[in-house]
């Protein structure tokens, strides 16, 4: 039991009271106090010390009352705070002794756990806060979720709850990164679309969205499904778009290629366009030149086409007799017949009637001249021969005059040289029969196989 303080103990407050008393009995004696006053004060007094004592013990039976109130609520709190961390493993009892005792062990205890707690909720806050954002990000809300933070249940904060949490933040985060990949990827390849067909880039991607180029401020690029599926519409219609023109530009450069073949354009015009016809057999993925489908480049060559069309149209009826030359070339250096004056009046009532494709004209004049050059390389060996008969047929003649001149072997000059012509001559005189029984083997065989007579100069060759 605890010993009172000397100067509470009852035998020092009687002492006093006594003393006290006493000198209050000399007061009294002394002002001449009556009796009954004096017994009504020493009442009063005895009531006030009853009141005193009597207040102090309420006092003191409301302290008790509080201090099992607190170690009560302190003990709840525990409770509650090992369930919502999930400290199952964690056990308290409460120690023996007195209330302030007990309320000494429980105070670190508690103090631990809101610590805990605190440090938990932390964690939640911000694993959560993370999530949302991502989330944010993904749904393309981000900057409303800035302002707002995440509701934490904070009657379950176990560590358990929180792996949950945090694995579902590291997949968040996977995605988030898959995602940036994708956005950059399109963003690059939007870029190399744009050098290859000069379009304004930054005007392209910003159109998406203005995140995409301007990183002020802090602010990351979208990542949203709105923003991916934008970028992929854009990738795949700038795609479509430069195979668009690369079809155009090829058709055109092939076009150009046509028109310079039949103008005989000089190879310094050609070489202007060279970037152009450099397409015309490159596949969509090879083609990365810079402005190389540009819309400035295609107008270029829109009009140089257009320039060469009207100066085809002029030059057409040149380039067709100029065929024609070639043709009758052909066939008079084989000595073929040919009625050139009937076909040039063909042809200029072709051109002259304007329903005929100057193209296809021209082209079937081509074909005509490749035909004319085969049958001519095929007549040419029995050309040859024909030369050959008709030199020996030449000297043949000669060598028979030379014999009937009598004066063939008088001096004068020249006489050794036709001595010489002469030997040569008889020479080929003998051989004369074999070569026209060659030529004659040669023709029929060609016959044969032509199914036509050779004519040599409208002359059966046989």
């Amino acid at each position: 039991m605890t010993t009172l303080p000397p100067s509470l103990s009852p035998s020092h407050s009687q002492t006093t009271c006594a003393s006290l008393l006493q000198e209050l009995q000399i007061i009294w004696d002394e002002i001449g106090e009556s009796d009954g006053e004096r017994d009504k004060m020493l009442l009063e007094l005895e009531q006030e010390c009853l009141d005193i004592y009597r207040r102090k013990v309420e006092m003191t039976r409301k302290f008790k009352a509080d201090l099992h109130h607190s170690l009560a609520l302190s003990q709840s709190e525990i409770a509650q705070l090992v369930s919502a961390l999930g400290e199952h493993s964690f056990s308290f009892l409460r120690e023996k002794g007195t209330l302030k005792q007990q309320m000494s062990s429980v105070r670190p205890v508690l103090e631990d756990l809101r610590s805990k707690k605190e440090q938990r909720v932390k964690d939640f806050t911000e694993t959560q806060s993370q999530i949302a954002r991502i989330c944010a990000e993904i749904a393309g809300n981000g900057q409303s979720i800035m302002s707002s933070d995440p509701q934490v249940n904070e009657h379950d904060l176990t560590v358990k709850k929180l792996g949950e949490l945090k694995s579902h933040l590291q997949e968040l985060q996977n995605e988030k990164i898959i995602r940036l990949q994708k956005v950059n990827n399109h963003i690059n390849m939007i870029h190399e679309l744009s050098v290859v067909m000069s379009f304004d880039f930054l005007k392209t991607v910003s159109g998406i969205h203005s995140s995409l180029i301007d990183l002020a401020n802090g602010q990351s690029k979208s990542i949203s499904n709105d923003t991916l599926a934008k970028l992929t519409g854009m990738v795949h219609s700038l795609q479509q778009e430069k195979q668009t023109r690369l079809q155009k530009l090829q058709c055109l450069g092939s076009t150009l290629i046509e028109l310079w073949d039949l103008l005989d354009s000089p190879a310094d015009e050609r070489k202007r366009f060279e970037h152009v016809t450099s397409l015309i057999s490159s596949s969509i993925d090879e083609v990365s030149r810079q402005g190389c489908l540009g819309l400035d480049i295609i107008e270029q060559v829109e009009v140089e086409v257009e320039r060469l069309n009207v100066l085809k149209a002029s030059k057409m009826k040149e380039l067709v007799f100029k065929r024609q030359n070639e043709l009758e070339e052909i066939y008079k250096g084989v000595h073929m017949d040919v009625n050139s004056d009937a076909a040039r009046q063909i042809l200029i009532s072709l051109i002259e009637s304007d329903n005929v494709d100057m193209s296809n004209l021209l082209s079937s004049m081509d074909d005509q001249i490749a035909k004319a050059k085969q049958e001519a390389l095929s007549r040419r060996d029995i050309l040859d021969k024909v030369e050959k008969w008709k030199h020996a047929s030449e000297e043949e003649k000669w060598l028979d005059d030379y014999e009937k001149d009598e004066n063939r072997y008088s001096a004068g000059r020249g006489v050794h040289k036709n001595l010489k012509r002469a030997e040569k001559a008889r020479i080929l005189v003998s051989k004369l029969p074999s070569v026209v029984e060659n030529l004659i083997v040669k023709v029929k065989a060609w016959e044969l196989e032509k199914g036509i007579p050779f004519l040599y100069e409208k002359v059966s060759g046989l």
